[in-house]
């Protein structure tokens, strides 16, 4: 079993800079492939980027160039770096963990953090 905890969210004006971490346990984040995925009210859930146990790297163009996954190892920690954050980028914002390479879809996702808050003021 599989762990996510989510962390880093709150309040930015629009062009600032968040760090979302994913702390996981129950197994290390280098047997995984990690995503980050969001979603908005009233909106389905959105991927936003993936970096499959593999190393291959897929990222929404919506967030390409201002976004980034990263990976700790040693801290068993998954990072998504938000740069010129934009007020559409405003959503709950999950980390996800799946036992085997996979792409873009949340359905391939076998586990799930709580999520973390994003809003971003204009």
């Amino acid at each position: 079993q599989v762990q996510l905890v989510e962390s880093g969210g709150g309040l930015v004006q629009a062009g600032g800079s968040l760090r979302l971490s994913c702390a996981a346990s129950g197994r290390t984040v280098s047997s995984l492939s990690m995503g980050w995925f969001r979603q908005a009210p009233g909106k389905e859930r959105e991927f936003v980027v993936t970096n499959s146990r593999s190393g291959y790297t897929s990222i929404a163009d919506s967030v390409k160039d201002r976004f980034t996954i990263s990976r700790d190892n040693a801290k068993n920690t998954v990072y998504l770096q938000m740069n010129n954050l934009k007020p559409e980028d405003t959503a709950a914002y999950y980390c996800a963990a799946a036992l085997r390479n996979v792409g873009s879809s949340p359905y391939d996702y076998e586990y799930w953090g709580q999520g973390t808050q994003v809003t971003v003021s204009s």
